[in-house]
């Protein structure tokens, strides 16, 4: 038999549901309000494009901004100098939103349409400084509407660098700096709105160096052992691997020193390289045997070899508690709408991104949800998500079809489409946690099914060893 409510009770059920909802609006409306401020802030970083652990001048903003809302900041974690944590309030539950602002390396590029170089080592092209941006937009929207309603517990921004290659929360994970949060969110960059289940592949990676012996190479070729030799042998033996490895595993390399003249024999050259497969058991038998490779390339050549792990993240573990809300809240807050000037810009963006690329106005839709993912990429997300539940979203910063990495997305980026893509995530974010705090049994939920999807006999043990941060491997 149905059980029905009496009238008083459907009645206060609505004025609840009202209440809710008006409050979201305000929040939503308090971000639209600031979007120019935080548009500037992204833009600012933009510029910046700090690489990985370098990022002092971006994290500095960042933090600069949450210290004038209230939130007290502990620089300097997990032994990072670029790391940091902000936070306000106190209790239970402690949610965190994340966020990032390390650039890439070689893809400079101005917010123009066409490819044309800004002049810099690097570039936003992954779009970090939007995330960092957003995120900490996000974390001050809330600490606001937990103050103006005496919401009682903790929300928490985490300065997370590196993530491109250094592994920076791996380290935080690893000194416990996300042992007492309850759920973190998160959000990424990206040329469409999602915020289904997400997937990422674990990684590892290390360089491999050479030293052999210089000689005159026509001269008294005899007398040299070339390092490059070395590091062409490895790369000969590990093409081969890939034949004999898992078809969904990734192996990518870039020789970073291979010499410096032809007619000098080089006594020294490095080969940086990376595995991936969405099983973290699969890549570390991959690496064991790229290593082999390396150590047999040693012998052949007749140089020595040694090699520095970089990175080694864990692959991304879902948790559908709190994606199911994050996804509920990214259809309110719907998708990016261009202005004239916008689509003109987008539409010169497409033209270079080859037949099928999806319609520009794709970006205002939201993506379908689901509860399973394909993983192509990795991130250090993944090591969160092992700790804590985690979910996550990306929205269109980027004109629809823009492939990460690319200097099409640092262009994107670098204007108003980025911003706008960034205030959808900043709204998403904030609405998701307002959930949280207001029904903290979201959590006891989020926790089981973490414990289930880890197994019970799971052990956090970080992919990069007991290596202090690789502070140096963007230099």
């Amino acid at each position: 038999m149905r059980k029905i409510l009496p009238l008083g009770a459907l009645l206060l059920l609505c004025t609840i549901g009202v209440h809710a909802q008006k409050k979201k609006n305000d929040v939503i409306k308090e971000l639209d309000s600031k979007s120019e401020k935080y548009s500037e802030i992204a833009h600012n970083i933009w510029d910046l494009a700090e690489m990985g652990y370098l990022e002092e001048q971006s994290s500095a903003l960042l933090q600069e901004t949450l210290s004038g809302e209230g939130f007290t900041i502990e620089k300097g974690i997990a032994g990072i100098p670029t790391a940091f944590k902000a936070e306000y309030g106190s209790g239970y539950p402690v949610i965190a939103i994340l966020g990032e602002f390390d650039a890439l390396p070689g893809l400079s590029q101005e917010a123009v349409p066409e490819k044309k170089s800004a002049g810099k080592a690097a570039g936003h092209a992954c779009g970090h400084h939007l995330f960092g941006t957003a995120s900490t937009a996000a974390a001050i929207s809330v600490k606001n509407w937990m103050k103006t309603n005496n919401i009682k517990g903790t929300i928490r921004f985490y300065g997370c660098p590196a993530e491109e290659g250094g592994s920076g929360k791996v380290y935080m994970v690893r000194e416990g700096v996300f042992n007492d949060v309850d759920v973190a969110l998160h959000w990424h960059p990206g040329s469409a709105n999602a915020a289904s289940a997400g997937a990422a592949l674990a990684n590892k990676s290390a360089k491999f160096r050479f030293y052999g012996v210089s000689a005159h190479a026509a001269g008294a070729p005899d007398k040299g052992r070339s390092a490059l030799d070395g590091v062409e042998a490895m790369d000969a033996m590990v093409n081969m691997m890939r034949e004999h490895i898992p078809q969904e595993a990734r192996i990518h390399y870039v020789i970073t020193n291979g010499g410096k003249a032809p007619n000098v024999v080089p006594d020294f050259a490095e080969v940086y390289y990376y595995a991936r497969h969405n099983s973290r058991d699969v890549v570390i038998d991959i690496f064991d045997r790229i290593v082999k490779a390396a150590e047999g390339a040693a012998l052949g050549t007749g140089t020595t070899m040694e090699y520095e792990m970089i990175g080694g993240t864990h692959e991304l573990l879902p948790n559908l508690t709190v994606q199911k809300i994050m996804y509920d809240n990214l259809e309110k807050v719907g998708g990016v709408i261009y202005n004239e000037e916008e689509k003109a810009f987008a539409e010169k963006i497409s033209a270079t991104l080859g037949k099928g690329a999806p319609e520009i106005s794709s970006a205002e839709k939201i993506q379908p949800y689901r509860e399973t993912a394909r993983a192509y990429g990795s991130t250090d997300v993944g090591d969160v998500s092992y700790t804590v539940p985690t979910a996550g979203l990306g929205t269109a910063t980027w004109v629809p079809g823009t492939p990460a990495h690319s200097w099409q997305a640092v262009a994107a980026g670098g204007m108003s489409i980025g911003s706008k893509g960034m205030m959808v995530a900043a709204k998403t974010l904030a609405l998701t946690a307002m959930d949280i705090f207001e029904n903290p049994k979201t959590v006891e939920t989020a926790k089981k099914e973490l414990e289930e999807r880890r197994g019970k006999d799971f052990k956090y043990i970080p992919m990069l060893g007991n290596r202090p941060p690789a502070l140096d491997y963007r230099k």
